[in-house]
């Protein structure tokens, strides 16, 4: 009997993932608990896992496959003992059986680009009749993916915005997915192939110096949809407090003597604890903004920015306010280490109420950190430096730590956001307080 192997859901707002790599190939013996492939998402690259014993009877998706939807069937095994070669024919015959209908409108689509192939610009720089009334008779409708014969077109939501930035028609493409779906590659080909035609009569001319092109991971885009969301949706407006840190620094020297061994507790560690303290005292910042209301969390899970390869990730940190600084340390230096392994599971980088963004160990003195949708606010550190000061209506010199927060108009307001960095300040400058 065939055991499908499906597309696993790594996340709860997982759609779709790329297939990156098998481990295992047709005719491979595989015991339940095997890793037998790497499926890469917009935050890590997770393992899959066999579900049963069994043989490798056919490998449906490909490597480098992207777009593969959540539980479709990527592979099949075939129970101990039973001939492969018979599963495999049994699968042939189905896939035959889904994909008659479908052959057609492929000849179609080959069909139609020869044709594309041979069409001339006109005087004015448009299309001729003969390419009008193609474009009219094979009209895509993006709303329900059904072109005007009635042939659904499969392709994934990538494929299609791509094609709809490029102004593609999608029935012109031919899928190369599982099933025939059309996906990113297919549509980016597509492009390189009718550019000649499409070209304005005098292109511009390449330069051999404009550089190297390279696509974007699944990490790089779920950041650029995300950031752009938030930065178009969420009014953004910019608080800055510079807070003193000689005494945090000294409490921090103090701690780490009577740390148990191993432990270092980090500056970021101490800030870290005071926003969770600053959150619980001040719960009108600690939320989300949602479509029909804002919604409120009794604990501090605050998000902790780690860079990684091609981007960042967002680990979380759990009922921080629980927890003492040796902990919090050792669970902040794991996260991060993990994070920039890949090695994440996908409930240690979801929710959270809060994000902090520090910058300081770079030398960045102060900047404005985007917000994460959908949580209400983010806090950008800077670094500590000394700096002449006045203090006590003297000058002075003192390690000062610029912080900003972002914060979401729709939900939190200007003398709210003033409010709560008051009391992070204060948390800062005396951390004996965030220990009470």
């Amino acid at each position: 009997m065939a055991i499908n192997i499906l597309m696993p859901a790594l996340s709860p707002t997982m759609t779709e993932g790329i297939l990156s790599k098998w481990l295992v190939k047709q005719g491979d013996e595989v015991r339940s608990g095997d890793v037998i492939a790497e499926i890469e998402t917009d935050k890590a690259t997770m393992e899959v896992e066999a579900v049963e014993d069994g043989v490798v009877a056919q490998i449906i998706v490909s490597e480098g496959t992207e777009g593969v939807a959540v539980n479709s069937v990527i592979a099949i095994l075939s129970e101990t003992g039973e001939n492969p070669e018979t599963i495999s024919d049994k699968i042939n015959n189905e896939e035959h059986k889904i994909n008659t209908d479908s052959k057609t409108l492929k000849d179609n689509k080959n069909e139609m680009l020869k044709k594309d192939d041979g069409l001339k610009r006109n005087e004015q720089g448009g299309f001729g009749s003969e390419h009008s009334a193609l474009v009219n008779d094979n009209r895509v409708n993006d709303n329900n993916g059904l072109n005007l014969k009635g042939n659904r077109i499969f392709a994934t939501p990538l494929a299609r915005r791509i094609a709809k930035q490029k102004n593609i028609e999608l029935e012109k493409v031919e899928g190369t997915g599982p099933y025939g779906r059309i996906i990113k590659r297919d549509i980016l080909e597509f492009s390189e192939i009718v550019k000649p035609i499409t070209a304005t009569r005098s292109p511009k001319t390449v330069s051999p110096g404009q550089g190297r092109f390279v696509p974007h991971t699944a990490m790089r885009r779920t950041i650029a949809e995300r950031l752009q969301h938030s930065k178009q949706t969420a009014p953004h407006f910019y608080l800055t407090v510079e807070c003193f840190l000689d005494r945090l620094l000294e409490n921090r020297a103090q701690l780490n003597e009577m740390a148990p061994a191993g432990i270092k507790i980090s500056v970021n560690d101490m800030i870290i604890r005071a926003t969770a303290m600053a959150l619980i005292k001040k719960p009108e910042v600690n939320g989300w903004f949602e479509e029909n209301g804002s919604r409120y969390f009794d604990t501090a899970d605050i998000c902790m920015a780690v860079a990684v390869e091609g981007g960042l990730i967002t680990p979380v940190i759990r009922s921080v306010e629980k927890l003492g600084l040796s902990e919090l340390s050792e669970i902040t230096k794991d996260l991060a280490i993990r994070a920039r392994a890949g090695k994440l599971k996908p409930e240690e980088y979801n929710g959270g109420g809060f994000t902090i963004s520090n910058l300081g160990m770079f030398g960045i003195r102060e900047f404005a950190a985007v917000i994460n949708p959908p949580q209400s606010a983010i806090l950008a550190i800077g670094a500590g430096e000394k700096r002449a000061v006045v203090k006590d209506g003297e000058l002075t010199i003192a390690t000062m730590m610029n912080v900003t927060l972002s914060a979401d108009h729709r939900i939190v307001d200007g003398a709210l956001g003033a409010e709560w960095l008051q009391i992070f300040k204060g948390f800062i400058e005396n951390p004996i307080t965030m220990l009470i």
